[in-house]
């Protein structure tokens, strides 16, 4: 189970629908499954059907956790158009099995935001549940 504000969520649904055509992405942080702070990130190969970071921005996350007292509990990024559920490419590349990875499916007219644990190359979907708390985004 992973808690999320509301308007984190939103903020993901904002991030990817300004980046179409090509994937959105970026780090949630926060404690204990409670996320508390989202950083949108660079999509670095700025394509619609896979994602890289920018070790600069990962590092100033992992940095900004540090100091807030807070860790990268999750990870996320959309898919503009195929379902919301981890590609072989998404569970190929899921190295940390202790954080959460959404993916938000833009494939129909509404968004839909999944989360999952990926472990050993097997995905598992986790509830969210949303909060009405405010987060930074």
């Amino acid at each position: 189970m992973i808690q999320i504000p509301k308007n984190i969520i939103e903020g993901i649904i904002h991030q990817a629908l300004k980046e179409l055509p090509n994937e959105a992405c970026g780090l949630l942080t926060g404690k204990n499954g409670v996320v508390e702070k989202r950083y949108a990130m660079i999509n670095v190969d700025f394509s619609p059907s896979h994602f890289s970071f920018n070790p600069a921005e990962q590092f100033q996350v992992f940095r900004s956790a540090l100091a807030d007292g807070t860790q990268i509990i999750a990870n996320y990024h959309s898919h503009p158009e195929s379902p919301a559920r981890p590609s072989k490419e998404d569970i190929r590349l899921a190295f940390d099995p202790e954080i959460t990875y959404l993916i938000l499916s833009l494939a129909s007219e509404k968004p839909v935001l999944k989360a999952f644990n990926i472990k050993d190359g097997v995905s598992e979907e986790v509830e969210i549940i949303t909060t009405d708390k405010s987060a930074d985004l």
